[in-house]
């Protein structure tokens, strides 16, 4: 609960950095860099057997750091709540990708979770000037972009279970540290502009740094000894927590196909939930 209440507020702080002048990119490197600073600190022997970790580790780090990235840059760009619901995609993706990955079969129930996620798109991404449901926008893009990379990372995490949750956590901040530099040359402005500015926001960036640690070390912590049903609709607490934020900080309010197609959304992900639960009731 207080990963998915965390993560569903943080997007608050990055846009009073982006007002200061603190664009997505560099916003993302100094808190998450700040982040993966304080808990190699914190943890400097299981920091250092990252070195040995397995290539997978790092290809899970570098696609959940992706996704952390882009979520980032859609919240900044777009509508809060759009952005977090087409985020929420990821059953649409996790099951053809658990099939791929993990081998796991794809029966009549994944196929309807498929359907009823990818209706759910549809209807909040229907624009009559286009015609088609199409992402109208690039922080629609992203939203998207950043769901499909959650899925592939929670899939990659659970053929990772060899390692532990401070190790995984670690990992992620490394993997979105290091996504970020990569985009650095994509950013407007230079590290000199970046670091002044952050330094006029100083408890805002140390806060966002140390709510980071405390959101990955939870999530791993949870997700790790939560049956999988349960914990995913612990996890859509983040949409009523982003909800009222967006309405109160932000002054959003969703259309109503918003809310029919993000309803589907999360039936799409409560579904599978609610059956796994009575498939395995004594």
């Amino acid at each position: 609960m207080f990963g998915a209440a965390t993560w569903g507020i943080i997007w608050y702080p990055f846009r009073l950095l982006a007002q200061a002048g603190i664009d997505g990119v560099w916003s993302t490197l100094i808190t998450y860099g700040l982040g993966l600073a304080f808990a190699v600190i914190a943890f400097p022997r299981i920091a250092a057997s990252l070195l040995r970790a397995p290539p997978l580790a790092y290809v899970m780090a570098l696609t959940i750091g992706w996704s952390n990235l882009a979520y980032v840059l859609g919240v900044l760009q777009g509508e809060v709540m759009r952005v977090l619901l087409l985020f929420y995609l990821a059953p649409l993706w996790t099951v053809p990708l658990a099939r791929l990955i993990l081998h796991e079969r794809l029966d009549a129930r994944g196929l309807a979770v498929m359907a009823i996620a990818f209706a759910g798109a549809m209807i909040m991404l229907w624009h009559p000037a286009i015609g088609v449901p199409w992402p109208a926008s690039r922080a629609e893009w992203l939203g998207v972009g950043a769901g499909f990379c959650f899925a592939l990372g929670n899939v990659l995490v659970r053929k990772l279970d060899q390692m532990d949750d401070v190790s995984k956590s670690i990992a992620i901040l490394a993997g979105v540290t290091v996504i970020a530099m990569i985009h650095v040359p994509l950013s407007s402005m230079d590290g000199a502009q970046a670091l002044s500015a952050a330094r006029t926001q100083l408890p805002v960036v140390l806060g966002i740094g140390v709510a980071l640690i405390g959101m990955g070390l939870s999530l791993q912590y949870g997700l790790s000894r939560l049956p999988a049903n349960r914990a995913i609709v612990i996890l859509l607490f983040e949409l009523v927590v982003a909800a009222i934020a967006a309405y109160l900080l932000a002054g959003e309010v969703m259309r109503p196909q918003d809310w029919l197609g993000g309803a589907l959304i999360v039936v799409a992900t409560v579904l599978p939930a609610r059956d796994s639960s009575r498939g395995t009731s004594p």
